[in-house]
């Protein structure tokens, strides 16, 4: 008897041991890895820190392969909040490139700042415009904003002052002061409520509804450009379905192939910012103390410790965020 009860007891271990493995192995294979999930078993709980989804065009799809991320500020502690990546958007011109950003919303803090020039004359107050030498501890990325105002009437509101009104219908970045950021079609007031932390518009969505918008057709509706040419450097932003930001530069390309990339990218909602080739810029800095910037856009025009110091157009910033929906740096 005592032999049949230890084999039964080895048993039971064993198909326990069993129901351990199969549990923790389909808790894993359960999750994406690009989705922020948390996955529970009866034994066993496993999580995941949400990443950029995959790139993989129709060219790269023929090569099996696709465009991989590149995480930027692993100096920061913690999951990574900015990565990089570039990649050939269309297909049949592979000679034309895509500078991509992705841009983690739930750990930092985006901040707008005027420069001496843009986006417009005014006798207010115009901030540092750089950044803030006493906020470059951290500091993750800088980049490129929209149209000079003259250039296209746009709403710009930042540190509780409104440069400019708002625009109804008009493509808009929003940080909120609950954290959270958005890219969405302005249906506001000409000034932002008091839940709203900053605004900066540029023309009407380039993409909406994980769609490109049928304006997109009509390519001199998407700026002037240098001698007239339909395809030059374009930059947008937008927003993914999980509220994260996606940031692009995209060389010689028409509005209509710009909304491409942007889809590529998984964006939901997408604007245009600046564009010909003067204007793209995104920066990443390799230390604290915007030690070590980097061109993670390959624009001969720009130099990387272009916003250190006073900018002539208006530009974002990226800092690690203290708490949800705080004053950017001033």
């Amino acid at each position: 008897m005592r032999k049949f009860a230890t084999l039964a007891v080895l048993a039971i271990l064993i198909g326990v041991g069993a129901y351990l493995y199969d549990a923790r192995h389909v808790s894993v294979a359960a999750l994406s890895p690009t989705s922020s999930t948390t996955t529970t078993t009866t034994m066993v709980t496993t999580t995941t820190v949400a990443t950029p989804m995959s790139v993989c065009n129709v060219a790269a799809r023929a090569n099996s392969t696709c465009a991989s991320w590149t995480a930027r500020d692993v100096w920061a502690g913690g999951p990574a909040s900015v990565y990089t990546t570039s990649f050939s958007p269309i297909a049949s011109l592979p000679a034309i490139k895509a500078y991509a950003s992705w841009i983690r919303t739930s750990t930092t803090d985006l901040a707008l700042y005027p420069g001496y020039e843009g986006p417009g004359a005014t006798t207010l107050p115009r901030g540092p415009e750089m950044v803030p030498p006493s906020a470059t501890p951290r500091l993750l990325a800088t980049f490129n904003s929209g149209f000079y105002e003259q250039d296209g009437p746009a709403g710009f509101y930042v540190n509780h002052t409104l440069y400019f009104p708002m625009i109804k219908g008009l493509a808009t970045v929003v940080r909120y002061t609950n954290g959270t950021v958005d890219v969405m079609a302005w249906s506001g007031p000409a000034r932002p409520g008091p839940d709203i932390v900053m605004a900066r518009q540029n023309l009407p969505l380039l993409v909406d509804n994980a769609h490109a918008v049928p304006a997109v057709a009509d390519n001199a509706a998407w700026g002037l450009t240098l001698h007239g040419a339909p395809a030059v450097w374009r930059t947008a932003l937008g927003v993914d379905a999980r509220g994260n930001l996606v940031y692009a530069a995209v060389s010689d390309v028409t509005a209509a192939q710009l909304a491409q990339t942007m889809l590529e990218l998984h964006v939901v909602r997408a604007m245009e910012l600046d564009i010909n080739p003067e204007w793209p810029i995104f920066v990443t800095y390799a230390s604290p103390g915007a030690k070590g910037p980097a061109l993670d856009v390959p624009n001969p025009n720009q130099i990387p410790n272009r916003f250190l110091y006073s900018s002539t157009k208006d530009f974002f910033a990226v800092f690690t965020s203290t708490r949800p929906g705080e004053a950017q740096p001033w």
